[in-house]
């Protein structure tokens, strides 16, 4: 089995409801995303899907460096990317565009294989435990009910609350989740998530005020993601675990978190360079004995990675419509994510519906963060409707 070339289609597509947090409290209702074709002489195909200013860096990777190349030899074909950019380093739009790949030769090496990637990465069990995430800052108090309490119809009892601009609103809602998870008949697990608003003192405070209140599993994000000194005095400070690293790329940037103590709860997911390079933050995190959260992503698929990690605690799920043109075969039953027995991933595109939602340029608003961070952050903080 040889690498014959890539294909990529960019589209963008509606959510089903906004996203924001302390950074875009207006929230976006768009996404866009490159979905990726990884072509073999045999006619088999990997699918993965990735960040839409990566494309011509996935073509140039793919065109320069793997066309030939046995894709199931995934771990090399992964180093060999990372060896090319060690100069400017496997970050931003470099590590986007390995990450997209990488997603897709896995996918590749368990089609060739005739497996779902869970098994042939040595899962036991294709399950992995889910918390529900909002990603709520925009959302009215009714809108957040409906949204934990569908969760919770799933069986989740944990999930994660935006917070980090007024406090007296951040807890009402904290109430509100609370309440709407309780309806999964199980003991609601909270977390809350700053987005690196606040600063550490700042975090402090408010995490201790919070906690006068409820219970937190865990603050993310309390701080700057690589405030080792910073994060590790939250930590010491508070009853809370933090957690942090999804916006980190790889592992040289966790490794001063873990070795300052400054994480209690690693996460990862496909940014961090890849399903290859997730699998060695959590491998160096359970040399620490400290656990991993997989971070969100469409269908997600990064659960058949969660489900071979012996540290994995949960994955967050947010369920706003991002898998709409993909067809997959995992679904959630009692707070767990249920991955299926297809080869691979287990997704496919609709066709059809991709063709509807393909687009020439991404437009701004469908950005993750699509305003940058927000004015004051880590400084002083502005309430809702004071910024200039």
């Amino acid at each position: 089995m040889k690498i014959t070339g890539v294909r990529t289609v960019l589209y963008e597509l509606d959510l089903t409801r906004l996203l924001g947090d302390a950074n875009s409290p207006a929230g976006r209702k768009r996404a866009a995303q490159v979905a990726v074709f990884i072509d073999t002489d045999d006619g088999m195909t990997g699918l993965g899907i990735g960040s839409p200013a990566a494309r011509s860096h996935i073509h140039s990777f793919v065109d320069n460096l793997l066309v030939g190349c046995d894709p199931r030899g995934v771990r090399g074909l992964w180093q060999k990317m990372v060896d090319f950019v060690f100069k400017g380093g496997n970050n931003g739009i470099a590590n986007d565009a390995i990450c997209a790949i990488d997603m897709a030769l896995w996918d590749l090496k368990a089609k060739a294989a005739g497996e779902p990637l869970w098994r042939l990465l040595g899962a036991t069990t294709g399950k992995v435990k889910a918390y529900a995430s909002g990603i709520d800052l925009p959302l009215t108090d009714e809108e957040i009910g409906a949204f934990y309490s569908r969760m919770a119809h799933l069986g989740i009892s944990a999930g994660k609350l935006k917070v980090g601009l007024d406090r007296a609103s951040d807890l009402r809602r904290l109430h509100i989740m609370h309440d709407a998870l309780a309806t999964s008949g199980k003991t609601p697990q909270l977390m809350i998530d700053a987005n690196e608003y606040w600063s550490p003192k700042q975090a402090i405070r408010h995490i201790e005020f919070f906690e006068r209140h409820f219970e937190l599993v865990w603050a993310e994000e309390p701080a700057r993601r690589w405030d080792y000194h910073g994060l590790h005095r939250v930590s010491q400070s508070v009853t809370a675990a933090i957690a942090t690293g999804e916006n980190l790329d790889h592992i040289g940037e966790f490794m001063p978190l873990i070795a300052n103590q400054s994480v209690d709860i690693v996460q990862v997911g496909i940014g961090t360079t890849g399903l290859t390079g997730a699998m060695q933050v959590a491998h160096m995190a359970h040399g620490f004995e400290l656990p991993v959260s997989m971070m969100n992503c469409p269908a997600n698929f990064m659960a058949h990675l969660a489900a071979c990690l012996p540290n994995h605690l949960m994955m967050e799920v947010v369920d706003v419509g991002m898998d709409t043109i993909l067809h997959s075969d995992q679904y959630i039953e009692d707070g767990w994510i249920v991955l299926g027995d297809s080869p691979g991933f287990g997704l496919t595109f609709d066709e059809d519906k991709l063709a509807a939602a393909t687009v020439d340029t991404p437009s701004r608003d469908a950005g993750a963060s699509p305003w940058g961070r927000r004015q004051g952050a880590g400084l002083y903080e502005v309430p809702l409707g004071e910024e200039t």
